[in-house]
Order: C-alpha cells, then structure tokens, then sequence
C-alpha cells in the first residue's frame, strides 16, 4: 500500500490528476488532497483532506453519526466447539495448512491474521467441509469433522465465505433461493425432494427484515443487491437457522472485505452478538484494525503455519 501511495504521490508531482476511490478512510485522508463524498449517486459533501477526520467522512458516508466497535472482552467463554490438531490438508499451491493445532471456544472470537494466499482459504474451506484433511484431526462438538458441508450447517456451523459473489450467492437465482440454498435438503424447506416454496419465502423474508437487506426483496435476483446488502444475507443465512437454533460456530472469512463503513459496522456487530450469545467464531481477516477490535484471542498464518493463539492484548 505504501508503495503505491509513493507511486501516486509521484504521479502527482509529475502533473497528473489521480482520482482516488476507496471505502478506508485512513487511505483517503493520507493520499489525497480534496474529498468528494457520493451516497445514493449524489454528490453530499466536498472538504480539503487537511483538517477532515475519519468520523466525519464516515458521517457523510452513511448520513449519520457513526460509533465505531469498540473492543469488549469475552464474558463467558466455554468449552472447546472445534478443536485442529497437527491438521495439514493436501498442498495447492501456498493454499494449504502444515501441522496447524488450534482450538475455538464458545463463547469467543478467535481472530486470524496474515496476508492473503498463506493458508487461509485452506482453514475456512477445512472447517466448512469443502476441502480435507492429508494428516491430523478436526473434532467438531468432540466428533471427527466430516467433510460434508450439508451436515455441517445441520451440526450448526456457519459460514460467511471470503467470495460473496462468485461462493456466497448465486447471482442468477432469487433472492429468497440464496436465503434457503445451505439447508434446501432440510424437513423445514423440502419434502420427497419437492421444494417447500411457500416456507422458503417466508424464512427468507424474515431474514430480509431481520437482516435489514434492502434492494429487490425476496423475488429479485441475488446479483442485484449490493455488496453491504449481499453480506447481511449471507449473514442471515448462516446466523437464523429455520428452527431457531444459534451456530455453534461461524467461520468468517473476510467478512467485511469491501463494505462501506456502514455495513462493516454492522457486520461487526453482529459477529460480537453471536459471540455473545454462546457461538464460537473464527474470524479470518487482512485487516489489523479489525484483528485487534474483535478477536479476544489472535493467531497468525503464515505460508501454512499458524502461530498459538494468544490474548489480543499480548499483541501489537
């Protein structure tokens, strides 16, 4: 990132105009000279850099005052949901896990850090049934994990994917399809193989309100919602089951990677809910700010390796 401010900074000085489009506020104020703010296609604000804080720029963003998460601890944490243990998946490239031992308990976020392509779609993919294991084990609620995801979302996991567009939802199909798609095959939605439509409408649109997703409603496609309301249904999804159970555990992989800073504070939120209300939540981000705001125990992946988890005060 660094280098390329450098190269834009250049750029400017060569005589170049550089317009600059990005939801992190912290890139904004220190590459730029002049802000222009959009929401809803209109222009809303225009300030000099100098002299505009992070606040309100996000205030301009979102058409309000905006509290940032703020960090609290983990009250209750319990048992052990998920359990790696010396777990190493076939190599793909730099995408694989080497004797990673690591431990998600209720009750908890554990956050993991490091740069994207170190290994850490292999860990969301293991946990979510889509990839297996070469060595080691994964306990899921003390039983071997199996690598079928269908049973996995009935044991309780849930997944909120890195790709929202091309793995989260199926752009094509509606949006109330995208709403039922991890647990079509469940009593609550078919029957002998025949779809239960008029369930499947009625769960999805009380994930649309629940959720707060805006955009089309349950009979629009998925590929019309926006990113931020794209997110809130996978959320949705993976967070209200039909019978009305919690998760046990939620692997979040890049949850709020390209949301505006509206919708990441919601996403936060709702991860430190469902913490709060006794799930165990493995949170994989690029992002240090969030790392250190939501986890209550981080790790790092580095080229397959995974460092203990420790206390996210240990860290700087």
């Amino acid at each position: 990132s660094e280098a390329l401010f450098d190269t834009l900074g250049q750029m400017v000085a060569q005589g170049l105009s550089i317009i600059f489009i990005s939801h992190k506020l912290a890139e904004v104020l220190r590459v730029s000279h002049r802000l222009v703010v959009l929401r809803h296609g209109k222009v809303v604000a225009e300030a000099p850099a100098q002299g505009t804080s992070q606040a309100q720029l996000a205030q301009w963003m979102v058409g309000h005052a905006l509290a940032p998460p703020v960090r609290r601890p983990a009250q209750n944490v319990g048992a052990p949901v998920c359990v790696l243990q010396a777990a190493s998946t076939p190599a793909t490239g730099r995408e694989h896990l080497r004797n990673v031992n690591l431990s998600l308990h209720a009750g908890e976020i554990v956050a993991v850090a490091g740069v994207s392509g170190n290994g850490q779609v292999a860990l969301a993919e293991l946990l979510s049934g889509t990839r297996t294991l070469s060595t080691g084990s994964v306990l899921l609620l003390g039983q071997p994990l199996q690598a079928r995801p269908a049973r996995l979302v009935a044991q309780g996991v849930a997944r909120i994917p890195e790709d929202r567009h091309a793995v989260g939802v199926v752009g094509d199909l509606p949006v109330w399809e995208n709403a039922v798609s991890e647990r079509l095959r469940s009593p609550a939605f078919s029957r002998l193989l025949w779809v239960r439509r008029a369930a499947a409408r009625a769960h999805a649109k009380n994930v649309l309100a629940h959720f707060d997703v805006r955009g089309g409603g349950p009979e629009g496609p998925g590929r019309a919602l926006s990113g931020g309301n794209m997110q809130k249904l996978i959320l949705g999804r993976a967070l209200l089951a039909p019978n009305g159970e919690p998760p046990q555990l939620i692997v979040a992989h890049q949850p709020t990677w390209g949301l505006d800073i509206g919708a990441v504070a919601y996403v936060q939120q709702q991860l430190i809910a469902a913490r709060d209300t006794g799930a165990a939540v493995l949170l994989i981000s690029d992002d240090l700010d969030e790392v250190l705001t939501l986890g209550d125990r981080v790790a790092v992946m580095h080229e397959g390796h995974l460092t203990p988890a420790r206390p996210v005060e240990d860290w700087s």
